[in-house]
């Protein structure tokens, strides 16, 4: 029996979106934030070492990140049209696009949720200070890097329907939470269509939503 590790509000609402894509029969163990800190709680670590989520079990098996999580299940339940077929354009754009939701998409995002913080964490007379910082880094390196990916994505979603061709696929699982990250930030406004266009069509998949019926609402306020 597969156990997802979920904690609320994160990236295991991915894995089990697929799992619910692959019609596998799983079990979630159900983990809380800080209330103070928005971290993952220590009980995590006892999982894996580094005490974050998401992570799987399977048997004696564990395995964490969600890319690596998300082959692991293609490769044990069978791909179920969600893995274009070895050595096809559709097939190296959806590796591609697996690796590149982490490996590039995030940085950027997550370095604009730390200075948004930054002023509010900050000591009470440090914090005129440490808002200038913030806003000067956001508007000089962050917010113009933000936009060049939204950019790229949005070039993408304008000639085909999902990021691996016209077929859905893991990639658009795992793709979903830079998009509803950046939404969340505030930074696609009234730009970028094919972006928020595509949002709401992975949205209205019936697995995304039984994802959270079981797994709890994604609420990326960050």
């Amino acid at each position: 029996m597969i156990t997802v590790h979920h904690l609320e509000n994160s990236r295991s609402h991915r894995i089990l979106w697929l799992l619910e894509e692959l019609g596998a029969d799983y079990q979630i163990e159900h983990y809380q934030r800080d209330r103070q800190t928005r971290l993952a709680p220590p009980e995590l670590r006892d999982v894996h070492p580094l005490g974050k989520s998401p992570v799987i079990t399977d048997g004696d098996v564990t395995v964490a990140e969600s890319g690596a999580i998300i082959e692991y299940l293609l490769d044990a339940h069978g791909d179920h049209d969600l893995r274009p077929a070895p050595q096809t354009p559709e097939f190296f754009r959806y590796r591609y696009w697996l690796h590149y939701a982490e490996g590039s998409a995030m940085s950027p995002l997550l370095l604009k949720v730390i200075f948004n913080e930054l002023p509010r964490q900050g000591p009470f007379l440090a914090k005129p200070i440490l808002r200038v910082i913030s806003k000067m880094v956001s508007a000089e390196y962050i917010d113009p890097q933000i936009d060049r990916h939204i950019r790229y994505w949005e070039d993408e979603l304008s000639t085909s329907d999902y990021f691996a061709g016209d077929q859905f696929s893991a990639a658009d699982i795992q793709m979903s939470f830079p998009l509803e990250g950046a939404e969340s930030l505030g930074v696609f406004e009234k730009k970028f269509p094919a972006a928020r266009a595509y949002l709401e069509k992975i949205r209205q998949r019936p697995d995304y939503n039984r994802a959270i019926e079981r797994g709890g609402g994604l609420d990326m306020n960050f």
